[in-house]
């Protein structure tokens, strides 16, 4: 397995059709192809980036291992580089807002959505996470959350000492305030490149969504972002060496509170 001193992201920023599954996974297959300027080693897709973020989850769940699953890992074996981004699963007739990790190998990791959004009724549709995934991958440790996740920070809290966090996303333009100060402040907090991966357009809800998909460093400081409303790919390289010089000058992880999540 390859151990990487740098770690090269691509954030897929997409316009989605509506609960069109094959229509996305084409569409975005082509931003990629279209828009990808180097090899990368990950590709982040935004939450539920084969629907949009749809209550309709019984007309709308594949299966666990289904069609997307397929496309995911035939697209990371072709680029040699792993995806991530959430969809709708059903499984045991329950459904998951799940978020697949899909190496390069074809092989996968799963983290279903901890916090399902209660504000519009996520929560009476699908079922909540319990365990919190960090995937160690080509040397570094990721841990991948989804969207309403952000507004959690002890959820997201850095007491596995992982190099970055990832926030996949249908966050609308109405709360774009939230993303852009709670994106940072878990990056500040836990010493640790944040990226947040999120859509534009308009659903068929009338929600609109600017985007401002966003890689950020240790610091808070924007390493890369695109121009709000704008479709393509976010891309940035996240730095071993930079990591740790700001972790050895700034040793604030030493002196985190110990506590136990419950379930």
């Amino acid at each position: 397995m390859k151990t990487l001193d740098q770690l090269r992201i691509a954030t897929v920023q997409p316009d989605l059709y509506w609960e069109d599954r094959p229509s996305n996974r084409s569409h975005l297959q082509n931003l990629i192809n279209k828009s990808m300027p180097n090899p990368v080693d990950l590709i982040i897709l935004p939450e539920m980036f084969t629907t949009g973020f749809t209550m309709n989850a019984e007309t709308n769940a594949e299966p666990a291992k289904g069609e997307t699953l397929l496309w995911m890992r035939s697209l990371a074996s072709e680029l040699d580089a792993a995806l991530c981004g959430s969809i709708i699963v059903r499984e045991k007739d329950r459904y998951y807002n799940r978020l697949y990790f899909v190496w390069p190998s074809g092989d996968f990791e799963t983290y279903d959505k901890r916090h399902t959004f209660s504000y519009v009724g996520e929560d009476q549709f699908f079922e909540s996470g319990v365990d919190r995934l960090i995937v160690q991958y080509r040397g570094w440790k990721l841990c991948p959350l989804i969207c309403y996740d952000l507004r959690f920070p002890v959820w997201s809290r850095n007491t596995e000492a992982f190099d970055a966090l990832i926030y996949v996303a249908n966050w609308p333009a109405s709360r774009t305030r939230a993303w852009d100060t709670l994106l940072p402040a878990r990056a500040i907090e836990n010493l640790c490149y944040t990226i947040g991966a999120n859509r534009v357009g308009r659903d068929d809800n009338d929600i609109l969504y600017l985007g401002r998909s966003v890689i950020l460093d240790p610091l808070g400081e924007c390493i890369a972002q695109l121009e709000d409303g704008a479709e393509g790919l976010v891309t940035g390289t996240l730095e071993k060496k930079e990591l740790g010089k700001i972790r050895n000058k700034f040793r604030f992880l030493d002196d985190r509170d110990a506590f136990v999540l419950k379930s």
